[in-house]
């Protein structure tokens, strides 16, 4: 018995001294060499103190600014801790009656509005933390924005190409606009 037990011991201590503890450390380490700012969270700091990432969402539902895809995250709306998807299905009423009511809340907040609503608008993603929305989506927003903050549509339309991020790599992915920083870029401006 001691024959099998004495290596499956030792191999269970040693695979997990490998997998636990040397294979954490160095990757941990190879990333904050190669990419410090991402390895740390990509954390966004104003006067010291962190308010946010660029790589979470964060729920913005003031008229004033830009707001960004809805969280499928409970008890809170973009709480990491909670990442996951609603799991609903098109033929799921929840869904359904989740996308009218975002519908009406953005029709509610800018009645005048006449283009279509897109689509990141009032799904979830599917961690419910997307922090981008995409251009259609930043464009959908722009005059309630400016109007509400009172400045040029031309204005906030210039912020929302300045902070439009192309395809990675000029293939993967799409377009994208990360709403925090736009966020934070608008209220820079407001202040002025």
């Amino acid at each position: 018995m001691s024959n099998i037990l004495r290596p499956a011991i030792s191999l269970f201590i040693v695979l997990t001294a490998i997998t636990g503890v040397v294979y954490p450390l160095a990757s941990t380490g190879i990333a904050r060499g190669l990419f410090p700012h991402q390895a740390a969270g990509s954390l966004i700091e104003q006067d010291g103190k962190a308010i946010g990432s660029t790589l979470i969402g964060q729920s913005f539902t003031d008229p004033g600014h830009f707001w960004g895809r809805p969280s499928a995250t409970a008890p809170q709306a973009n709480n990491a801790s909670a990442s996951s998807g609603a799991n609903q299905g098109p033929s799921n009423p929840a869904l359904s009656d989740a996308v009218t009511g975002r519908i009406d809340s953005l029709k509610a907040a800018d009645p005048d509005n006449r283009l279509p609503i897109p689509a990141d608008l009032v799904t979830a993603s599917a961690s419910g933390l997307d922090p981008q929305i995409s251009p259609a989506a930043a464009r959908y927003q722009i005059k309630r924005v400016a109007h509400v903050r009172k400045l040029s549509v031309a204005q906030v339309s210039a912020l929302v190409d300045q902070h439009t991020e192309g395809r990675q790599f000029g293939v993967l992915g799409e377009p994208r606009v990360n709403v925090l920083t736009l966020n934070l870029a608008l209220d820079k401006i407001a202040a002025k």
